[in-house]
This record gives structure tokens, sequence and C-alpha cells, in this order.
């Protein structure tokens, strides 16, 4: 049988959860699916667990010999995929209901043209507490479909499991990177594809202490290096958008970044944008009080785009 989607469950360990969302795939009424489940446990739990469902899904099962850890293991499970779309989904995340997947074949029967699919989610905590639809604005969704470098500001698409895209072969998960690799991701493919937005939660998204977010949110070793790697893979001209700055100018201010001292410190060892140093500077010349208040500091922050503008006109780096 062909089918249409792929479901890559990158799984380790958490079988309380991945029962979970299998039982949300079993009841999905749209069903042209197959299921592929790459497995990073050191032990034989997810395999069990996989068993008894292979008699009520189209499942494989594959266990790494060597565990590749975020991001290799979602590429495995894409490198696995038959279908021409993927749905990669982390085993700590379900279907909304039982329409959720038929939602987005819909979306993609009605938009021939479209490659790339995502819908709103809603956040639920470890002890089942669900949080409020997380909806995108129409603002933020032009500005997407305009550029999609805007992700460096926010993470207006939110985590893999809320998007469906069509395969292409050339494109993985950049295994450099965990605190920004979902939107490195959708950069890249964005870049010859517009995004299609579905304003209905589809997907929930499990909360847990597990998560990378846990170890890499305002540690920087981790922002520093992945964000400055980021912009030099989309081009330090992106710095132009205000948006992509203003992330840049927040990321300096939280982490108190003065210098190149500090880059290089946090690890990272490619060259330095001239804007990124320019916004240091500026930022130096600021008392702390004045650039942690909100109001003030967007202020500034436009204030250093305007000085900048030669710098981001012309945009060097220096080492």
């Amino acid at each position: 049988m062909e089918y249409l989607i792929s479901i890559c469950i990158p799984a380790y360990r958490r079988t309380a959860f991945l029962k979970r969302l299998l039982d949300s795939l079993v009841i999905q009424r749209w069903k042209n699916f197959e299921v592929v489940i790459t497995d990073d446990s050191p032990d034989e739990q997810v395999r069990d667990l996989c068993l008894p469902y292979m008699s009520r899904l189209s499942l494989s099962y594959s266990k790494n010999p060597i565990a590749l850890g975020t991001p290799q293991n979602w590429n495995e499970a894409i490198r696995l995929a038959k279908a021409p779309w993927i749905k990669l989904m982390h085993d700590d995340d379900w279907f909304a209901d039982e329409n959720s997947l038929g939602s987005f074949v819909t979306a993609l029967q009605q938009n021939p043209e479209a490659a790339f699919i995502f819908s709103a989610y809603r956040n639920v905590q470890p002890d089942g507490r669900q949080g409020p639809s997380v909806l995108l604005s129409s603002f933020w969704y032009r500005q997407l479909k305009h550029n999609a470098a805007v992700l460096f500001s926010h993470n207006l698409i939110g985590p893999p499991s809320v998007v469906l895209f069509k395969r292409r072969d050339s494109l993985e998960f950049d295994a450099r990177l965990k605190w920004v690799v979902d939107f490195d991701f959708y950069i890249r493919y964005l870049a010859a594809n517009k995004p299609l937005y579905i304003p209905k939660p589809l997907v929930l998204i499990g909360i847990s202490e597990s998560q990378v977010t846990r170890d890499s949110f305002m540690n920087p070793q981790v922002e520093v290096p992945e964000n400055l790697l980021l912009l030099l893979k989309t081009g330090e001209g992106q710095l132009k958008n205000i948006f992509v700055f203003d992330a840049f100018w927040r990321l300096v201010r939280n982490l108190g970044l003065r210098g190149e001292a500090d880059i290089r410190q946090a690890g990272y060892r490619g060259a330095i944008p001239a804007p990124i140093a320019a916004m240091m500077r500026f930022q130096n010349s600021i008392p702390a009080s004045l650039k942690r208040w909100g109001p003030a500091s967007k202020f500034l922050m436009v204030l250093c785009y305007i000085f900048c503008r030669a710098a981001l006109m012309q945009p060097k780096s220096f080492s």
C-alpha cells in the first residue's frame, strides 16, 4: 500500500507518553498513513510497547544500534519513511482528537500548492492541565510568509509536532543544533515555500522537565553559538529586518554580552557580524536598569537599529 503520510516518531524510553501518542493515532478517522518509530532507548521497553500496536497500525519499529540523540534520531525516522509527506511527532506530543490528521489532509487537498502546513496547538502540563490555544496572529502570519527569518524573533510556528511537510530528501535537521534546530529547519524549508497555517489546535504538546529547552534557555553556551551559527547560515543581511535585529538585541541584553570576549567564552569561534559588535558597544553605554525596562529598551533598540544602518546595508564581520 502506498501511504500519503509517514508519522515519524523518534522515541526514547518514555513509554507512557508514547502510548498516549499511539492511542491518538489508532483513533484517527483518516487512515492512509504509516508509523515509523526509531528507538534510541538502551532497553526493549519501547519495542515491547510497539508490538501490540503493529496489528492496529501500519507500524515499523527500528532500534538504533547506537543512540543518535537529538536531532539525528529525528532524521533517522524521516530517512526510513516511505510516504511523500512527513509528520514528525515527538513521543510526548499527541493529536487533539480523532479528526486532527484528517484536518491536515483537508488543508493540503484544498491547497495543492502547499508543501509546509502547520496548525495551532495547546500546551499540556505534567498534571494534565491544558493551556489556552497557541494561535498565530494575522500580523505575524504575514511576516512569516514574507520572510521566515522572523523566527529569530519568536518561534511563530511551534514545535515540529505541529508541522506537516512534503518530503525533501536533501533537507535534514542540523545535528549541530538543539536550541534553534526546529526553526533553523523551518527557515531553510520556507526559503523555497510559503507556509500554510491552520488556526485550529490539532496537536497537544506535552510539557516535561526533560525537554531540551530546560537546559538551553538563558544558557550562553547554547544560545550564543547556535543563534550566531544560524545567522551565519541564513546571512547576516537578515539583520536588516527589524524583528531579527530586535531578537539579537534581546539576546545581547538578556545574556549580558559586552564584547568579543563574552562571545568567545560562550563557545562561538566564528566571525562576529559587525552589527552585533556595534550593538554590544551601544548597549555598554546604557545603564542596566534602563535596558531592562521594556518601553525604554524597545526605543533604544530602534535607535541602535538606525545608528547601525550603514553596517546593516553593507554587512561585514570581524574575527
